[in-house]
């Protein structure tokens, strides 16, 4: 059977910056945001050529350890053959390491790029396609539906694979990252939480999780109350001590804030009219961005 055809052409392709849990939807939540990625890939006659510039340039692998390289195999796998070289630009502007998806993005980078690089690839990959393939490469879904699909996503898994729904957050919802300098490993801050917690506990969480559906999409005024989490933030909290600190300071001064992902940035979903003040609570040590919701997810744009 022949493999696949591959377009000369070279593909663009931008991911958003993700924040998973958003407090209590640990491993469930994800909220795509206007922070990108672009990469750059055109199939070649041979060999490996990566270029990477921004975040990090200094220490990324350049070869098929890469985890764009990955993804983009991986793909290829699925759609029935890999081509005979590749060439790889990146352009990184989410953090390593800090709990923004960098390795989503970069993920998902692969994933769409070799579908579009494919003949006929939107036709033999669809969307939940590309998730049971970036689920493989993540190992969770959260992160990875969010960076595909945009806005505000539930990703759940069971025996069929990774699934995953999408909304858009309300339009007075705004986020705001203070991201610290230092990174933290994901498996540092996983290796933190315990094998069982108390079921009045998880009771909490589950309760809170729902209220956060409704006051992400419709009620905004419920943010701090839906954002409370007892999973896993006190747990990691000795990870990351300023973020575990800087979150209870802002939570104690009516903003809704959470650990972004694994951390340790620190995540605070407020309304517009509130961004000026969460950003002074915080004090003028952390360097804090104001960041839209993305709405589009990753996708294909012009080169140029």
């Amino acid at each position: 059977m022949a493999g696949p055809a591959f377009r000369a052409a070279p593909v663009r392709v931008r991911v958003p910056a993700t924040s998973a849990n958003l407090g209590p939807g640990f491993d469930a939540f994800g909220l795509a945001l206007g922070l990108y990625d672009d990469v750059v890939v055109r199939v070649a006659d041979q060999g490996l050529s990566i270029d990477i510039a921004g975040e990090g340039a200094d220490n990324l692998a350049r070869d098929e350890n890469h985890l764009v390289v990955r993804a983009l195999h991986a793909t290829f796998e699925a759609l029935g053959g890999r081509p005979p070289g590749l060439e790889i630009v990146c352009a990184n502007r989410i953090p390593h390491g800090r709990g923004l998806g960098s390795s989503a993005a970069a993920i998902c980078a692969g994933v769409v790029a070799a579908r579009a690089l494919t003949i006929g690839g939107a036709e033999r990959l669809d969307d939940a396609a590309a998730l049971r393939v970036a689920t493989a490469l993540e190992g969770h879904p959260d992160n990875v539906a969010a960076c595909l699909y945009g806005g505000f996503t539930t990703a759940w898994t069971d025996e069929d694979g990774p699934h995953a729904v999408r909304s858009m957050p309300h339009s007075d919802v705004a986020p705001v990252v203070f991201v610290p300098a230092t990174p933290l490993s994901t498996e540092v801050a996983r290796g933190l939480l315990p094998s069982h917690v108390p079921h009045a506990e998880a009771a909490i969480n589950a309760g809170r999780a729902a209220l956060l559906v409704t006051a992400l999409t419709a009620r905004p005024d419920l943010l701090l109350p839906a954002t409370e989490d007892r999973l896993h933030q006190d747990y990691r909290a000795k990870a990351m001590a300023p973020s575990a600190e800087l979150v209870g300071k802002l939570r104690g001064q009516g903003h809704a804030a959470v650990i972004s992902g694994a951390g340790p940035t620190v995540l605070a979903l407020v309304t517009a009219e509130r961004v000026d003040d969460v950003i002074g609570a915080a004090g003028a040590e952390w360097a804090a961005t104001r960041l839209d919701v993305d709405a589009d997810g990753a996708g294909v744009l012009p080169l140029g």
